[in-house]
């Protein structure tokens, strides 16, 4: 398997399973509704801006792959619109589950010297370290959204 196969297969598996850890953002999310996904908890942050923020960033790698400029700012990562409705909630979900494939297949059909080239400025280093920078992220928060699931 090549880095552009292997990296896209990571970021389905863990948005969508079956993965090595047996978690997934399908299947954390599948069972969580409105009411779960909004609900506070002390000054954790919840569900729903955890989702958000997972693919903020999702987002803004798809945009540097299609060739746009690197526009993603950590103070605004958690500026989640607000979820009111089951339908506001199962609509982020979706954007969720539906961005992570589109940029599994962008990833998927890049040369293998792509993946050693700088990620927008050289500063953030390589394309192949923020696609694995931006896998562990995503598992992190997807740790944290099965506790607040416990939690709640």
């Amino acid at each position: 398997m090549n880095t552009a196969h292997a990296i896209a297969h990571h970021i389905r598996t863990l948005h969508v399973g079956p993965n090595f850890t047996a978690s997934d953002m399908k299947s954390q999310l599948s069972d969580v509704n409105v009411q779960k996904a909004t609900a506070s908890i002390g000054q954790h942050n919840t569900i729903a801006k955890l989702t958000f923020h997972v693919n903020y960033y999702v987002r803004a790698v798809l945009g540097v792959l299609k060739g746009g400029p690197l526009d993603a700012h950590d103070k605004f990562s958690f500026d989640a619109p607000p979820i009111q409705s089951e339908e506001d909630w199962q609509l982020l979900v979706k954007k969720v589950l539906a961005d992570a494939e589109e940029l599994a297949d962008i990833v998927e059909t890049l040369p293998e010297e792509r993946f050693a080239a700088d990620f927008a400025d050289p500063k953030y280093g390589s394309l192949h370290r923020n696609l694995i920078g931006l896998i562990e992220h995503t598992y992190y928060h997807l740790g944290q959204i099965a506790i607040l699931k416990r939690l709640i």
